[in-house]
């Protein structure tokens, strides 16, 4: 097959490399230090396993900041293109992802769309009725920042948002150049599969907000949060995993998701979906709480990533508290590998490690690592296996 991947983030680029190793795969974008990157087989983003396929796979994949090469011959144009939430809508920013199916339209009529772009309900459907073009479909992915290859080459599922002919072809690609075998298929209609993605991250998100619920009762009487949730996941229906207490969830998918899902409730009966949403921003708040009656007046922040073996760290929590504490008039200073700037939002940015914990009298960590191990006596954080 000839594909088209537009959008080379973790999904985007995951996908091209995943789908390269069998098929011929032009992936396009608009930074153009991106595109000269993968054409030298370098990710432009942190992922271990894409690092290893590019070094040591025979990959027929080819970058190009020009949309007619990439799209013009392709069976297949997979739109892997951001959709962030938009506050002020209360709704998805589906610009880009509308932006590419009209281009790929335009350049080959003949092609199969397929929509990896996380969209709300019912785009789909609109979609096809606004550009009179009924070969879209949606198929979710479920992937981890730092992971996204490997939760492609083992996928937990595999979800196609159409019944047809070419909706079962993409499956089998899918399934084809995995290394799990046995992997659940599931066809739907188009809104179902995009519900699907959104339920499913809205419910990671209630996982995550709950254990750090627990955590904050755990501590404000004093009680050891460990234990309790050891005890928990004892039972085999909880189980103990996804259950390490944070500054509260984050990341690029989420948040939007949940707020995105939340807005799709209008006018049907809910409480749980607001509660996940409004769960976070309380977190946050008792997280600062905590820090302030340590009375510092310098804070380390280290890392801005949600988890280790990322480099993203868009809607990241510990920025909000980063923000709450600045409000409160404590100095912050942040140490962040992946920045190359002195100043972050306005604060001071210092990736010397070792000079970056002689100046401050706190370092707060969502995750901790072996190199701040050293800093224990004034070391802030909630994590407590050392994980993710």
């Amino acid at each position: 097959m000839k594909i088209a991947v537009i959008g080379t983030g973790y999904v985007g680029l995951s996908l091209a490399t995943l789908l390269s190793q069998q098929n011929e795969v032009k992936a396009l974008d608009i930074i153009a230090e991106k595109v000269e990157k993968i054409n030298r087989k370098v990710s432009p983003i942190v992922d271990h396993d894409i690092t290893d396929f590019f070094e040591h796979k025979n990959l027929k994949l080819q970058a190009t900041l020009d949309p007619k090469e990439a799209i013009t011959a392709a069976n297949f144009v997979i739109i892997a293109t951001p959709t962030n939430y938009d506050p002020q809508t209360n709704h998805f920013d589906t610009s880009s992802v509308e932006a590419a199916i009209k281009e790929t339209i335009e350049i080959n009529p003949q092609a199969q769309i397929v929509i990896k772009s996380t969209i709300p309900v019912g785009f789909v459907d609109k979609a096809i009725q606004h550009f009179d073009f009924k070969k879209i479909f949606f198929s979710p992915e479920f992937l981890r920042e730092g992971k996204a290859l490997s939760d492609n080459l083992y996928p937990s599922r595999i979800i196609v948002g159409s019944q047809s002919k070419e909706a079962h072809q993409f499956a089998e690609l899918l399934k084809q150049a995995a290394i799990k075998e046995n992997i659940p298929i599931l066809f739907s209609n188009s809104e179902e599969a995009e519900a699907i993605k959104l339920f499913s991250n809205t419910y990671l998100a209630m996982r995550v907000a709950y254990f750090n619920e627990l955590d904050t009762y755990a501590v404000s009487n004093n009680l050891d949060t460990a234990k309790i949730i050891k005890g928990v996941g004892m039972d085999p229906r909880i189980g103990d995993f996804y259950n390490n207490p944070s500054f509260g969830y984050g990341g690029y998918c989420l948040p939007k998701d949940s707020k995105q899902l939340l807005a799709s409730y209008e006018g049907v009966p809910q409480e749980l979906m607001t509660a996940i949403v409004k769960s976070n921003d309380t977190r946050k708040r008792f997280i600062v709480k905590q820090i302030l009656s340590k009375k510092p007046k310098t804070v380390g922040i280290y890392k801005l990533a949600m988890k280790s073996g990322s480099d993203n760290f868009r809607q990241s929590s510990i920025i909000d508290v980063m923000n709450y504490l600045a409000e409160n008039n404590i100095e912050v200073i942040i140490y962040e590998p992946t920045l190359k700037t002195k100043l972050f939002q306005g604060k001071e940015v210092d990736n010397d490690l070792t000079d970056f914990k002689n100046k401050v009298d706190l370092i707060i960590a969502n995750r901790v690592t072996e190199e701040i191990k050293d800093s224990a006596d004034k070391l802030y954080t909630r994590d407590q296996w050392k994980r993710d």
